[in-house]
């Protein structure tokens, strides 16, 4: 942030730009969702795919809250979490943005012999490049380097440098790159039939639905602990579907899309994924 505008100030003066802001606490991160919306019990925003139904005034559901509404921005149910915000979160996809975030030196070195120069903001351990244009957000894209546009937020750390650029192919084909190795596959162990060559009931499609569909909700639902909320829900069903072999990498995908919504990295998702498998002993 620049001068000394308070966040709710700088708030305001970015949404005038047509910025969608929302307030971030401590951690840079989105307040919780509320009481009423805790476990997308609204209705509203299933998997954080998109900013409705659910009409609920406060700070809730993440990138999706931000606005560019200053009657929003100064209403009393935003006023207790701007006096608890350290700081001024945007979504980049809704202004028509991309932020590519470098996270250190050697990051920034990629970019500058790679990406077309644009607008460039320092951050506490690099860079963001913005450019103008909008993408699907992904994050581990290469080390160090993340993608913030669509369903995602950034953090606003002042204007910048330099003139923005329109949004390069180069960037846009990070994210359509094969899946990274870091991206584990489930490799679950297939167990024999049962009695008479029954098939598997986990392999029952509206059970195995039923249970991805209930970790990423209990994921997108998390309003804090998002390290141990994210574990908790890999571990749930890997214990339930770990060893039949109904996993794919189809189920793997949702459920690290949806961590990563909530602000985790791909090494964090890798990880989580990892240690759930040896405390099974998968």
């Amino acid at each position: 942030m620049s001068g000394t505008l308070s966040p709710r100030h700088t708030a305001l003066s970015l949404a005038a730009s047509g910025l969608p802001v929302l307030p971030l606490r401590r951690g840079k991160v989105p307040f919780g969702n509320c009481t009423t919306c805790a476990d997308n019990a609204c209705g509203g925003r299933p998997n954080m795919k998109t900013p409705g139904p659910c009409r609920c005034p406060g700070v809730c559901h993440a990138w999706a809250a931000a606005t560019t509404d200053p009657a929003v921005i100064i209403s009393p149910s935003w006023a207790a979490t701007w006096r608890r915000a350290v700081c001024v979160g945007y979504h980049p996809g809704g202004a028509g943005l991309t932020v590519v975030d470098l996270d250190n030196a050697d990051a920034i070195a990629w970019a500058r012999t790679t990406l077309p120069v644009t607008r460039t903001v320092p951050t506490t351990r690099g860079q963001h490049w913005i450019y103008r244009g909008a993408m699907r957000s992904v994050n581990g894209v290469r080390p160090g380097v993340d993608i913030k546009s669509t369903m995602s937020y950034a953090r606003y750390l002042g204007p910048g440098t330099g003139h923005m650029a329109d949004l390069p192919d180069t960037v846009r084909a990070l994210a359509v790159k094969e899946p990274s190795p870091a991206l584990p596959a489930p490799q679950a162990v297939t167990v024999p039939a049962g009695p008479g060559g029954a098939e598997c009931p986990h392999r029952t499609p509206a059970y195995l639905e039923r249970g991805i569909a209930m970790a990423v909700q209990r994921i997108t639902g998390a309003r804090g602990a998002i390290h141990a909320t994210v574990y908790g829900a890999f571990l749930a069903v890997l214990s339930t579907h770990g060893r039949c072999g109904c996993l794919t990498e189809t189920h793997v995908a949702r459920l690290f899309t949806a961590a990563q919504a909530k602000g985790e990295t791909l090494r964090h998702c890798t990880d989580a994924w990892t240690n759930a498998r040896t405390t099974l002993g998968l």
